[in-house]
């Protein structure tokens, strides 16, 4: 994913109301879930709650750990903490690897022919 498009995954852009018809939820459980801290809308200087679509994306998981697969709140929060820092750490590898190859290339620099 490129970073402009991160970016506009993360701008938040729905209402309670339009996140939770998205999903197929009532309102009222996007709240709970914030409650508990499964998912963090933004607000509006008025504290209107917004989603961005990464929320609604992860509102979506949350509802298929729930459903699909019986996972009840609690371990949906332990399964997304997991995620959260298995992405970091991937991401951390990735870096070090780029570093790695950095500090290969200068050092040995490719054969000239």
């Amino acid at each position: 994913m490129t970073e402009d498009h991160r970016d506009d995954y993360e701008e938040p852009c729905y209402v309670i109301s339009i996140a939770a018809r998205m999903v197929g939820m009532h309102a009222q459980t996007l709240r709970q879930y914030e409650r508990i801290g499964l998912v963090e809308p933004k607000r509006t200087r008025g504290n209107i709650r917004m989603y961005s679509p990464s929320d609604v994306a992860r509102l979506r998981t949350v509802q298929r750990l729930i459903a699909d697969l019986g996972v009840n709140l609690a371990g949906v929060e332990v399964i997304l903490q997991m995620r959260e820092r298995m992405q970091a750490m991937e991401q951390e590898l990735e870096r070090l690897r780029y570093e790695l190859q950095r500090e290969r290339d200068h050092r040995l620099p490719a054969p000239r022919e």
